[in-house]
Parts: structure tokens; C-alpha cells; sequence
């Protein structure tokens, strides 16, 4: 079953290649794009598989929720850190951009008048 999928990806691959050609693209920039397509593809039966494993052993998963929880324990502080950190660059960005948009609407009723 796993060679009708590699069949079948090879043939789409293909195509797309074929496609990409029309389109004028170069074939240096075919082939980058061929692997980068084969990579992700890879990437993704890959994680197919490991978690399809994971889901059938339950002691598995067991394992790997006590290992993140002992990670996420270990590293709590730089954690609670680098998100009270994200949260407060999102409320300056949001406060910047209603700043903008207030001189954006005087702009324009100055234009009006």
C-alpha cells in the first residue's frame, strides 16, 4: 500500500513539475520546489505514523504528557516570562495602531474641512 502512495505522489510530483515548467519557471527553481514538496510530504506520513503509534500505546502517551509536564514544571518561569512578554508587545502593537488609526481619522476631517 505504502509504494500505490509513493506511486501516486511521484505522478502528482510530476505534473507539478510539468506545470511549474509552463509556467516559466527555471529549472533550478523546478527542482527547489520538487524538494521542498518531497521534504514536506515526508514530514508529514512521518508524523502520520508517530502519532498513530502514540494513539495505540497509551502508556505511550502516558510518557509523554510526564516528560512535558516535567519540562514545563523545570522551565515554568522563563515560560510565564516570554508569554507575559508576548502579551505585552501585543497590547503596545494594539495601542500603536489605534494611535495610528486616531491620526488617520483627524487626517481626514482635516482634508474634509
Amino acid at each position: 500500500m505504502a509504494h500505490n502512495h509513493g506511486k501516486k505522489a511521484a505522478a502528482t510530483t510530476l505534473k507539478h513539475a510539468k506545470n511549474l515548467a509552463h509556467h516559466g519557471m527555471d529549472k533550478h527553481e523546478v527542482s527547489t520546489t520538487l524538494i521542498k514538496g518531497a521534504v514536506m510530504s515526508a514530514g508529514a506520513q512521518t508524523g502520520k505514523t508517530i502519532m498513530s503509534k502514540i494513539t495505540k500505546h497509551p502508556l505511550l502517551l502516558i510518557g509523554i504528557g510526564m516528560v512535558a509536564g516535567y519540562y514545563a514544571h523545570k522551565y515554568r518561569k522563563e515560560i510565564l516570562s516570554s508569554v507575559t512578554s508576548v502579551g505585552d508587545k501585543g497590547k503596545d502593537f494594539v495601542l500603536q495602531q489605534k494611535e495610528n488609526l486616531e491620526d488617520m481619522v483627524a487626517e481626514s476631517k482635516e482634508d474634509q474641512e
